[in-house]
């Protein structure tokens, strides 16, 4: 039985129309996802909307629509751009659904039999913005005085009867989980940050409010619905079919892979493990927390102007073109930053000229040389074998190892030098020439390249999904074959002896220009 896997992505929240941050995590997501179905995984992925709290309430009021309008809304554009980037999840979760709110009101009755939840008066600070409470030793100062959160947003002074979470009860408990756990957090800076901070001590949280209704009912107290980060995070597990014991919460709970961005780690890895503790469930495995992407080296914000609809990005430059970019371009973990130069300089260095042209090269010269017939193989040469061993070392070590430590840049990079010695070998061993010289060897030439470039091509599958599944299915590979294992496996040569045919190959990457506008 194959193996389960279930990653998520932070649910994102809908206050407003998705940005390229939005994109670059869900991307990354599916990325992982793919890769690990290539690897014969029974995979789970799970992305969706947070459309519950008081700043998508203040919103509606703003814009004259109920929360439930603006939310139904903004939830399908998140959808939309999720369909066109490709992204192959196999729940989009909303969390006003009927099942969540169910889920949502069981883990709190398990925390609250559990003994951790108690009605008492909050009065502190509250970002609106981040839905989070901040102690006052936690506050800056902005240009005007005003308090600021850490993340630079306006706080206010809040008081309301509030039920609390016992969460200065778990510190001991979570600090064990990450020195007994070192890869429970990831990159290592965000775990040393989460680990600073909770052995500075935790207090309690404030885990509903009475001020505003448009959120999951606390139950046995309809007047306090509950904190938004409660409900949140609880949407990883009505994925998958809880509070019942289904075949999918049995199979895929506790889950490989919470991916999030960095500003969100806190509640992740202190308030959801604690919150799990509490409820007596399993905890997630890891919790990676990315950096930001930014708009050549500035974080995009409206009032700076800079603000990139992802959607026009994919039209602009191609949705794999996209894909390849914003995991090539820098370190996952670490902030990155883009540029539409980049784009196009990434794109028709390595995709255009290196792979896609290596690509066309080869099967153009097996239709023009052998009338489309896939050419016999008259054994092999050294520099064939040292061709072979070299990409069979990429796809089945280099690139699983980096793709573990979910270092997709250093992925590409191996795949990229294999693709480097792919494009060496066609210029060395000339099969041009050879076609007036030695036609059998060029033949056996042309045969070594068609294997490896299939080989890269399943594996550069989980970040250029359209792309690769087009030259896949001009190359006529099964897609039994489309894994790590199955394109490992002998299949030349039954393919070569059956009645299979290329056509005229097609370009796959065109060069891309830059727009009129990034010129000026």
């Amino acid at each position: 039985m194959a193996e389960p896997y279930y990653l998520t992505t932070a649910i994102h929240y809908p206050n407003g129309k998705p940005h390229i941050g939005h994109a670059y995590e869900t991307i990354a997501a599916d990325v992982m996802a793919r890769y690990q179905r290539l690897r014969g995984r029974d995979v789970r992925f799970q992305t969706g909307t947070d459309e519950h709290g008081l700043k998508m309430a203040q919103k509606a009021r703003d814009l004259g629509v109920t929360p439930r309008e603006l939310a139904d809304e903004m939830s399908g554009y998140f959808r939309e751009l999720f369909d066109k980037l490709d992204i192959s999840y196999d729940r989009f979760i909303r969390t006003t659904e009927a099942d969540h709110h169910r889920a949502s009101q069981a883990i709190w009755q398990a925390m609250e039999a559990n003994g951790d939840l108690y009605l008492d008066r909050y009065e502190g600070w509250y970002s609106i913005r981040d839905e989070a409470y901040y102690d006052e030793s936690e506050l800056e100062e902005g240009e005007g005085g005003e308090k600021l959160s850490p993340q630079g947003t306006p706080v206010e002074w809040t008081v309301e009867e509030s039920w609390f979470f016992r969460l200065s009860k778990y510190a001991e408990p979570l600090l064990a989980l990450y020195r007994d756990n070192p890869d429970f957090i990831q990159p290592d800076s965000r775990r040393n940050e989460v680990v600073r901070f909770v052995e500075g001590g935790l207090r309690d949280l404030s885990v509903s409010r009475t001020s505003f209704d448009w959120g999951v009912k606390v139950p046995g107290h309809e007047d306090h619905v509950m904190y938004v980060w409660v409900d949140a995070l609880t949407n990883y597990l009505t994925g998958v079919g809880y509070p019942d014991q289904t075949e999918d919460f049995a199979k895929f709970w506790p889950a490989d892979l919470h991916l999030i961005g960095k500003d969100i780690v806190r509640f992740h890895a202190i308030y959801w493990p604690a919150f799990l503790m509490s409820a007596k469930i399993a905890l997630p495995k890891k919790v990676y927390g990315h950096g930001f992407l930014l708009n050549r080296g500035q974080k995009e914000s409206k009032s700076l102007g800079n603000v990139t609809d992802p959607s026009e990005l994919a039209d602009k430059f191609g949705v794999d073109p996209l894909r390849y970019f914003l995991l090539r371009e820098f370190s996952f973990g670490q902030d990155g930053s883009y540029s539409a130069e980049a784009i196009v300089s990434r794109n028709n260095a390595e995709l255009a000229n290196s792979y896609g042209n290596l690509a066309q090269r080869t099967l153009s010269l097996i239709f023009k040389n052998c009338e489309g017939n896939l050419p016999a193989i008259d054994g092999h040469t050294d520099e064939d074998n040292a061709l072979f061993a070299h990409v069979d070392r990429v796809i089945a070590e280099e690139m699983p190892a980096a793709m573990d430590q979910l270092a997709f840049a250093q992925a590409l990079e191996a795949w990229m030098g294999a693709v480097f010695a792919c494009n060496a070998y066609i210029d060395a061993q000339a099969p041009w020439a050879l076609k007036k010289t030695d036609f059998e060897r060029m033949k056996t030439v042309l045969a070594t390249l068609y294997i490896v470039i299939a080989q890269l091509t399943v594996a550069i599958s989980p970040f250029i999904p359209t792309s690769s599944r087009k030259l896949l299915d001009a190359m006529g590979i099964a897609e039994d074959l489309r894994s790590i294992e199955g394109i490992r496996s002998h299949w030349y040569s039954p393919l070569a002896e059956s009645d299979y045919q290329l056509d005229k190959p097609q370009g796959l990457f065109p060069r891309l220009e830059l727009p009129e506008e990034e010129d000026a």
